[in-house]
């Protein structure tokens, strides 16, 4: 895990001390008062279906190199989930998306880089073509009972399994 820790206030510049807030031990400047407060990662992304088929992408690097997941990445500071998630799409599998509803937020605690918070929505592709990028090693569409074993963790694997249950319902039925 990823620890952020500040050695100097941010208001005034003194060094901050831990201390107990909220009963919580935070870096706190004992100059001012200024508390850091540690935030998560935001991350936004998208569940694409086509023909019965889940789009899922295969990870190139690490962390969860060579495992499965939904389109997905972090936010920038000031992008809306939304552009974020068709923004993400993009860069990792060629397609241009439209956002539509919420399908999903997922909590993910095991991410080296942080805890994240991920925003899915379902979208609808409206351009691009198909293709891998530096981040994803395939890209490929999956039927329910076809869905890999190895699956990125964070949220993405439960996400993923959600929608199979349901779809082998629907299948079922």
């Amino acid at each position: 895990m990823i620890t952020e820790n500040h050695l100097h206030c941010l208001h005034c510049g003194a060094g901050l001390v831990l201390q107990i807030v909220d009963g919580i031990e935070r870096q706190v400047c004992p100059s001012c008062g200024w508390v850091f407060y540690r935030q998560m990662k935001v991350s936004a992304g998208t569940v694409i279906e086509q023909g019965g088929r889940l789009l899922l992408v295969q990870r190139a690097m690490p962390p969860w190199q060579g495992d499965w997941y939904l389109p997905a990445g972090y936010l920038e500071y000031d992008e809306d989930p939304r552009r974020g998630a068709e923004r993400e799409t993009w860069e990792e599998t060629g397609l241009v998306v439209q956002t539509k509803d919420v399908a999903d937020v997922m909590f993910g605690d095991q991410d080296p880089r942080g805890n994240v918070v991920t925003i899915l929505y379902t979208a609808k592709i409206v351009g691009g073509e198909l293709t891998t990028s530096s981040e994803s090693a395939a890209v490929q569409w999956f039927m329910p009972e076809e869905i890999p074993h190895n699956l990125a963790g964070s949220g993405h694997d439960q996400a993923i399994r959600a929608w199979q249950r349901t779809h082998r319902r629907e299948n079922d039925a």
